[in-house]
């Protein structure tokens, strides 16, 4: 069974409307965190993983995520010569080292639904899915990078990153319930997952955050997965039907998130960036 995770999965078609009114003409994985927009961190991510190969989940409104990682010649035309030239350095790399591919989401029917959609150019192969609403920064290895090093250990299994949340917060997300794997202090063999429970109903309070590497067999039971009572596909149902196998590991990874998918996550990644740069060049 093949090991390496050669492409990534980004469910980039959702509207942003907590984001509005910004979002009406800016995508909202566009949005920056300093100068760089969210959907620049996440391909990075992706590629410090060693994956080469972006599949854009997304819509018709959306060309500017696909203007980003293009050549954009009069601007560089522009800067060339002058010290901003290295602004550009970082996308136009990305931009010689990685293939971007682009499909389109006809309706918004859930995360898992997103995910199927990817199904056509996806090989009978594992890949790795990021929501760039989740903002990951770690001093070591990336999350996904974690998480890639761990399924290379499990490779029949689908990985999915957790951490601990406040039990308020517990009906904001999937919520697993495992058993720490032999040897492991933060991988957990799933049994259980919930999608957005009420606190009463909640297994624990290790809830799933936006770093995914799945299986194809995931293709096969989404095929299968019923809308929930909003009429969406989740990919915890879907997942949930593969822990009853034994085949889902729940990984805390190292590192800090910031769900830049609310304005409160956004705002609060904008200052911890911020004072890391300025501090850097004091």
């Amino acid at each position: 069974m093949m090991c390496v995770i050669n492409k990534c999965v980004f469910p980039v078609a959702g509207y942003g409307t907590r984001f509005l009114p910004v979002t009406k003409a800016i995508p909202k994985e566009m949005l920056p965190v300093l100068t760089k927009p969210l959907i620049q961190y996440g391909v990075e991510e992706a590629l410090g993983a060693g994956i080469y190969n972006m599949i854009m989940v997304t819509n018709a409104y959306k060309q500017a995520i696909a203007n980003h990682f293009k050549p954009h010649l009069d601007i560089e035309r522009n800067v060339k010569n002058t010290n901003k030239a290295i602004l550009l350095d970082e996308v136009n790399a990305i931009s010689k080292e990685c293939d971007f591919s682009y499909i389109q989401q006809q309706q918004m029917l859930g995360l898992g639904h997103a995910i199927y959609t990817a199904k056509p150019l996806i090989d009978k192969e594992s890949f790795a899915v990021i929501l760039p609403d989740d903002l990951c920064i770690n001093t070591g290895d990336s999350v996904l990078l974690q998480m890639t090093k761990l399924y290379k250990q499990h490779p029949d299994c689908c990985i999915v990153a957790v951490e601990e949340v406040p039990s308020s917060e517990v009906d904001k997300y999937g919520v697993i319930d495992g058993e720490l794997l032999a040897n492991s202090s933060n991988a957990y063999r799933v049994h259980n997952m919930i999608e957005k429970p009420k606190l009463s109903q909640a297994p624990s309070n290790l809830a799933i955050i936006g770093r995914y590497v799945l299986t194809h067999e995931i293709f096969a039971t989404l095929a299968h997965t019923q809308a929930d009572k909003n009429a969406e596909i989740q990919i915890t149902d879907a997942l949930m039907s593969l822990a009853e196998s034994g085949k889902v590991i729940a990984y805390k990874f190292q590192g800090r998130r910031f769900d830049c998918g609310s304005v409160k996550g956004f705002v609060e990644a904008n200052g911890v960036f911020a004072k890391a740069q300025f501090k850097s060049t004091n």
